[in-house]
């Protein structure tokens, strides 16, 4: 008997009695009654098994005590149990109402069985939604693995090009480096091909002017050996002058070309190159053109000054010494073309920087320098000292802000009102020969804006300049040979 407690007891059968009990009342509502009575079958079986093993023990206990053992027990409690359980009593409804619950109970079996039909149903179709929902949520995650992987191999393809974008980007560097040494190189080579282009044409016109001499020297011994009934001429006297031409005169052509189409290419050059130089310091634009066109217009006067002092000094040198069959003025310009690099051209860029830093129109930001456009101004001073030499010499045109346009003078810049009669500023001077135009330069005009500018002038005084010790005179100590230390030796 011992043996068989002991089994009941590890089986455990009340807790799993209880745990089904337990489960069967949490899901009693949601169960079909097919399911809910077999769970109460289930139940009664098990119990039953429980019942019959207790039954057993039941036997075995009484059998140990006895013929009599636990007789008193069984009469007081057992007997009595079985007659309470086992005794049917009759029912205290009618027939007819018994019959109403039993149709009652049948139309509620029905409508049961009905609901969890359709519940049924309903699960159904939720767990055909839930496996969709679980494909397409499977898909999706396919795809966002897919993704992932892309992503990564972008990332890695992305570093990969990027080291290569900044070799090649140091590869690009190297090379433009060494294109830079060989532009630099290269334009070494066009300066000193510039260079001996020059020497060439002055070769060239050396030697014409050479032939011409010999011509004029073969002339005058034929004119000496031949019998002529006038007297000779003593030295004393004034010289024979000879109308044969000087190489001033031979080069004065070629000279006048090379200068206008000189001109020209200052525009379109070092105009552009020290307008985008200013640009840099100065935003507005017609600020920038206005130092631009000053710049040209007083590099041009500047060098007219120095060409006439050149040329008086050249004179005084010569007029101690000249016996050529030219007069001295011829002389002086002839000179004056041969040796064109004895203009001290940097004297009259301090001239010219001196007379813009004292200009009232124009304004400099104080950290710079108007020597930031030396170049340009260099430039000018050049062509316009060698304009001096032709015949007739070659001049700018002189214009004023707020003039009339002329049309024969000036082209109207691309933004300009063209409808407009008046000239805001100039751009670029005219190069004039005598009254007629050689080169046009050009003008802005607009309408409205110079009453509205005279307006805001008056309301406020304009005020100069002032030299700061950044923006003083500096001369060279080194320069080139100048009129004053001509001497003899040097014609």
């Amino acid at each position: 008997m011992a043996e068989v407690l002991r089994r009941l007891t590890n089986a455990s059968s009340f807790s799993v009695l209880q745990d089904k009990l337990e489960n069967w009342h949490r899901d009693y509502h949601v169960s079909s009654c097919d399911q809910n009575v077999n769970r109460c079958c289930e139940l009664i079986e098990l119990t039953a098994k429980i019942q019959g093993q207790l039954f057993n023990i039941l036997n075995l206990t009484a059998a140990e005590g006895g013929r009599c053992g636990g007789v008193d027990t069984l009469k007081t409690r057992f007997l009595p149990w079985l007659g309470s359980c086992f005794s049917i009593s009759r029912p205290s409804i009618a027939d007819g109402t018994s019959l109403h619950l039993i149709q009652g109970a049948a139309e509620k079996d029905r409508k049961t069985k009905e609901l969890s039909l359709s519940q049924e149903s309903e699960i159904r179709k939720l767990e055909v939604q839930l496996n969709s929902t679980s494909l397409q949520l499977e898909s999706v995650t396919a795809e966002l693995v897919e993704a992932q992987k892309k992503l990564d191999h972008t990332k890695c393809k992305s570093a990969t090009t990027l080291l290569a974008t900044e070799d090649e980007i140091l590869q690009l560097k190297a090379d433009l480096h060494s294109t830079n040494e060989q532009l630099a190189l290269y334009k070494r080579k066009q300066d000193a091909v510039h260079d001996y282009e020059r020497q060439i044409r002055l070769l060239k016109d050396e030697l014409a002017y050479l032939n011409s001499e010999k011509v004029m020297l073969q002339e005058r011994l034929v004119r000496s050996r031949s019998p002529s009934p006038l007297p000779l001429l003593s030295r004393s006297s004034s010289p024979l002058r000879s109308t044969s031409p000087t190489r001033a005169q031979l080069t004065n052509s070629s000279r006048h070309a090379r200068l206008v189409s000189r001109f020209s290419d200052l525009y379109t050059v070092e105009r552009l190159d020290a307008q985008t130089l200013l640009r840099r310091y100065i935003p507005d634009i017609e600020m920038v053109q206005r130092i631009i066109f000053i710049a040209v217009m007083e590099s041009f006067q500047k060098a007219k000054l120095a060409y006439r002092k050149f040329k008086q000094q050249v004179r005084k040198t010569l007029s101690t010494s000249h016996f050529g069959p030219e007069s001295l003025e011829d002389a002086a310009v002839d000179y004056i073309v041969r040796n064109l690099d004895l203009y001290d051209v940097l004297c009259s860029v301090n001239d010219v920087i001196l007379a813009m830093n004292k200009n009232p129109q124009i304004s400099f930001p104080p950290e710079v320098d108007f020597r930031l456009i030396s170049p340009l101004i260099r430039e000018t001073c050049r062509v316009a000292f060698a304009m001096q030499t032709l015949d007739p010499p070659l001049d700018l045109a002189y214009g004023s802000n707020g003039e009339l346009f002329n049309n024969a003078k000036y082209r109207r810049s691309f933004d300009s009102d063209f409808s407009a009669p008046l000239v805001v500023y100039y751009v670029w001077p005219a190069l004039v020969e005598g009254s007629t135009v050689l080169v046009k330069g050009e003008a802005v005009t607009k309408r409205g804006v110079l009453w509205s500018r005279s307006r805001s002038r008056s309301a406020s005084p304009a005020r100069s300049r002032s030299l700061s010790p950044a923006r003083s005179v500096r001369f060279s100590d080194k320069r080139s040979l100048s009129p004053g230390r001509l001497t003899t030796r040097h014609l």
